[in-house]
């Protein structure tokens, strides 16, 4: 056993896990990237469209099924220490609240089980599940997804960071789904109790909400495995992309796989990966049995050990994505949604659209676009990109963003109350600290 399978056994940490990371890394050092080249892929030119193929729904399906919320990230994007699903989305209320809130209603709506459970890391169970409080359901709320070695640039081996020797640990991607809900007894527990459906995605996005008719749709293919996609627009900065293998295999290419400047030419690659994922889990059982999980097209993301330290040595984070999969299990399907069903919060920037008056909250605490399309906002990091110092330059709330194209903030801006954004606007602020006063309309 290497290095880094040893640092993990010592850790604690499953065999499936030190299995899976094992293979990830003799990947690596026999030369993969992780990169897949434009070359290899051509562009989807169509999918099936949700409005035309969904059914009706039907309540016994509804319930055997249950959500999953991958709820891992500390939101270190943002600056954050603590979970992403503790901010506050809107209104009020948290990420988590609204989830919450929402899985209830479906709840109720259909007189249906459909528990909540959460992929969270060794980061953020502690205080999401202090949050969640008394929880009563039929299985457990969280199952736990790995960790991996940070492995230096140089020799493949595990980093050492005395001075905080929590940076030499790094999530393996949310494509440890498989490996987690398997090795946790999470997937046994699941199929005991009766349930045969899941839906998978984010915390971070709001507009994923189980539907029962895209259910009934998925239940109706006879499928393991399907994602949803969406149309892409100029905002989809990071996530993955649909392309077709050599001979027509939909594959998934992450935005670190993809050639720089490739990515975002959303013309070409059309449609854009939405991280909303239905499974069979009796079909996801049988394949864990025979073959384990499954081998995910691998991340290679090169960083320094600690990320706010670009002197520290640089160390190479290897991940998978669990939307992935749909080049692995043979009948798998892509059915594109409505863009209201992908509202992911990655950035500040998202962060201010979500809580404009571009969107509400509704009916079952449903997230509802007001707007047609929604605006590209791109906030001057230096000032911005940190949650703490995003809200300071927002006291009154944000902006009105209704009939706003874009908005481009340049230096260091605070927004008063009642500023309405307009068209294609940039507000810059040179070398001095700017204001934009109550009520202006720039």
């Amino acid at each position: 056993m290497n290095g880094a399978g040893q640092k993990m056994r010592a850790a604690g940490l499953a065999d499936a896990a030190i299995a899976a990371f094992a293979r990830s890394r003799e990947r690596v050092a026999a030369g993969e990237s992780g990169l897949i080249a434009d070359d290899e892929l051509t562009p989807v030119a169509e999918l099936p469209v949700a409005e035309g193929l969904v059914t009706e729904a039907d309540e016994s399906l509804v319930n055997s099924a249950v959500v999953i919320k991958l709820n891992g990230g500390l939101g270190t994007s943002m600056g954050l220490d603590g979970p992403k699903s503790l901010v506050e989305a809107r209104d009020g209320l948290t990420f988590l609240d609204v989830t919450t809130r929402q899985v209830a209603a479906l709840r109720a709506r259909h007189a249906a089980r459909l528990p909540l459970v959460l992929m969270n890391s060794f980061a953020t169970s502690d205080r999401t599940l202090a949050a969640l409080g008394d929880v009563r359901q039929d299985v457990p709320v969280e199952f736990l997804q790995s960790q991996v070695p940070k492995l230096r640039a140089d020799d493949l081996e595990p980093v050492s960071w005395p001075a905080d020797p929590r940076l030499e640990w790094a999530p393996p991607g949310h494509g440890d789904f498989y490996a987690a809900i398997d090795g946790s007894g999470v997937l046994t527990a699941l199929l005991d109790a009766g349930y045969r459906y899941a839906f998978l995605s984010n915390v971070d996005n709001l507009g994923a909400v189980l539907d029962a008719r895209i259910l009934a749709w998925f239940a109706a293919t006879g499928a393991p495995f399907a994602l949803e996609a969406v149309v892409g627009t100029e905002a989809d900065r990071k996530g993955g992309h649909l392309a077709r293998r050599r001979g027509g295999r939909l594959v998934l290419r992450e935005s670190a796989q993809a050639p720089e400047g490739s990515f975002g030419d959303f013309e070409r690659w059309r449609y854009y990966n939405a991280n909303n994922i239905w499974l069979d889990l009796r079909a996801l059982k049988r394949a864990m049995a025979t073959g384990g999980p499954p081998e995910l097209p691998l991340i290679v993301n090169r960083k320094t050990v600690d990320p706010r330290d670009p002197g520290s040595p640089p160390v190479l984070q290897l991940e998978t994505a669990a939307g992935a999969a749909l080049g692995v299990f043979e009948g798998a399907r892509v059915i594109c949604v409505p863009r209201t069903r992908f509202a992911p919060v990655k950035s500040t920037e998202d962060l201010l659209v979500l809580r404009s008056d571009v969107y509400r909250l509704g009916e079952d605490c449903r997230v509802e676009q007001l707007t047609e399309r929604l605006p590209t906002v791109v906030l001057d990091p230096r000032f911005y990109r940190r949650l703490t110092d995003f809200e300071r330059r927002f006291p009154s709330g944000p902006p009105s963003l209704r009939c706003c194209e874009r908005l481009t903030v340049e230096g260091d801006v605070t927004f008063g109350r009642g500023v309405v954004v307009s068209g294609d606007v940039t507000i810059r602020a040179d070398d001095v600290a700017g204001r934009v006063p109550d009520g202006a309309v720039p």
